[in-house]
């Protein structure tokens, strides 16, 4: 066999502890033996009505047991998973399906008006699968989702070529600019990155040995609870892990983040470990433990995980205070890139935001390909090695311009600037592709709003470049203020300046009523900015 799949890891953990919990949604529960049999019916379903080695199957799911239950399925049969963004419009589900040549979706019930409207335009979509959610009938062009998970009996599904490491899980990422890209990841370099060296150092060096798990897992593991969405990368990653040390995931009913619900299920549920990403969701849990200190007994809480967007140390240390057993990872990574550096809060110990101690296959280059000297002050761009994706699905020159040979081995660079401080650890500035250039200067956006946000009236904050005839682009502050708070404008960028370099402040300040972030707490910069340039009467 080939390097690592999951299936086959995941169906020897279903052997070892079959009647321990694998999912669990509200009075929703499935054991280990339920999750692998269920799995067997979807793999069935795929493969009966013809889908073909590494064929595409779109996952079009709020959180839920069906999510990672269908992953599994897909993988069993040999297939390649693709997440798909359920925020969405129609334009933009069919540029993703057919870019990805999906040849099946799975879907909650809620989505069957949106699919009805653009079902003509994805023709290579063969396969529906509809997942029951009380939003109404199953549409007679699909198939029950629950009528396949429960058609097949206990013994395991393949595909008559078998399973492989490298078979793909494919992340589509969105991104700062331009349309969705497929990220190509082999099974094997996913499980050796996020997986291996966590619970099984040997794995760096030997092909698939099943005997290993079987060592490894022998009683239930942590529960986890994703509450950001498994569409996006940082919530099914960190599930990925979860599953493959026998544990269960634990998922939320609600499908808008509601504070009060994750803090009762991780009471409830005695949770373990909960992913996040970034202020978007801490800052509300950090407001609902203050106003309520008393209220819930977190104890069982040992790890807060988040990754993809800036989390400020001010609110690390707020949530420490109140669950101070706990540790909270940072992670610094992205969809294309996982590794290239983590930061960890305990109680007591504090880390500048957007602090990193690099990984370990991690280094930050500049534009020639050379080392960053330490403490020059000098911005260079994080490159990742060691277990990495293969590249862009159908877009071989966005993958040579990102995954980069450099000193002859080949590094994942997906344009994430960072300076190398004197001890070698990395602050980040951000990506390039939202740099401000004002006056001759560069910006980073994330460094003006992890100040803008520090304001006491700021609850969150984005900058932006607006054109501007003599400084070229002018940064521009677009906040969301606290409840009944004014703008106080000179104040806002008084505040700034007072943190940093003047240039770096805005020269306005917009309020909003809400960022309007995205559920994995991303922000469309070019929404934004187009309002600002539109508000403030010049070209975007």
């Amino acid at each position: 066999m080939p390097g690592w799949n999951f299936a086959d890891v995941w169906e020897v953990i279903a052997e070892q502890i079959p009647d321990a919990p694998a999912q669990v949604q509200g009075e929703r529960r499935f054991t280990w033996r339920q999750f692998d049999e269920r799995a067997n019916g979807v793999a069935a379903a795929l493969l009966d009505a013809g889908a073909a080695e590494q064929d595409k199957v779109a996952q079009y799911l709020y959180n839920g047991p069906e999510y990672l239950e269908s992953m599994f399925g897909v993988w069993k049969a040999g297939l390649a998973p693709v997440n798909t963004n359920y925020r969405y419009a129609d334009d933009e589900l069919v540029y993703l399906w057919d870019n990805a040549d999906a040849v099946a979706v799975i879907f909650h019930g809620s989505f069957t008006g949106t699919i009805e409207r653009i079902r003509d335009r994805v023709p290579r979509v063969r396969t529906w699968l509809w997942v029951d959610d009380g939003a109404g009938p199953c549409p007679p062009w699909a198939t029950p989702y629950e009528r396949a998970a429960t058609s097949h009996h206990p013994e395991r599904t393949t595909g008559p070529w078998g399973r492989s490491g490298d078979h793909l899980y494919m992340l589509y990422t969105g991104g700062t600019t331009g349309m969705p890209k497929g990220v190509m990841w082999r099974q094997d370099d996913l499980y050796r990155n996020i997986v291996g060296s966590v619970v099984d150092p040997r794995a760096r060096d030997t092909d698939a040995d099943m005997a290993m798990v079987r060592d490894r897992v022998t009683g239930p593991g942590a529960v986890g609870l994703p509450a950001c969405p498994l569409m996006h990368g940082t919530g099914c990653m960190s599930q990925l892990i979860v599953l493959t040390q026998g544990g269960s995931v634990v998922t939320l009913e609600g499908r808008t983040f509601d504070v009060t619900e994750l803090l009762d299920t991780v009471e409830r549920e005695k949770v373990n470990m909960v992913a996040i990403v970034g202020d978007a969701f801490a800052k509300p849990i950090l407001r609902a433990l203050d106003a309520e200190p008393d209220r819930w007994d977190l104890s069982s809480l040992v790890v807060l995980t988040s990754s993809g967007v800036m989390f400020s140390e001010p609110t690390k240390q707020g949530l420490l205070k109140h669950v101070p057993t706990m540790m909270i990872i940072d992670a610094f990574s992205s969809s294309e890139a996982v590794g290239m550096g983590q930061s960890i809060s305990s109680a007591g110990g504090t880390v500048d935001t957007a602090h990193f101690t690099v990984g370990e296959n991690a280094r930050v280059v500049d534009e020639h390909g050379a080392d960053v000297v330490p403490g020059s002050g000098d911005v260079g761009r994080v490159a990742v090695g060691g277990f990495q994706p293969i590249g862009y699905y159908k877009d071989d020159a966005k993958t040579a311009a990102t995954f980069l040979t450099i000193d002859g081995r080949r590094y994942s660079v997906p344009g994430d600037f960072a300076s190398v401080e004197a001890d070698g650890t990395i602050t980040l500035h951000g990506r390039g592709s939202v740099c401000i250039n004002t006056g001759g200067e560069k910006v980073f956006p994330e460094e003006v709003e992890e100040a803008l946000k520090t304001h006491p009236a700021v609850r969150d904050a984005v900058a932006v470049g607006v054109p501007d005839e003599k400084f070229g682009e002018a940064i521009t502050a677009v906040v969301e203020l606290a409840p009944e708070v004014e703008l106080d404008e000179a104040g806002v960028i008084g505040h700034v300046k007072g943190q940093l370099a003047a240039f770096k402040a805005p020269k306005r300040v917009l309020a909003v009523d809400t960022i309007g972030r995205a559920p994995n707490g991303k922000v469309d910069y070019k929404r934004l900015k187009a309002f600002a340039a539109d508000a403030l009467g010049v070209g975007a």
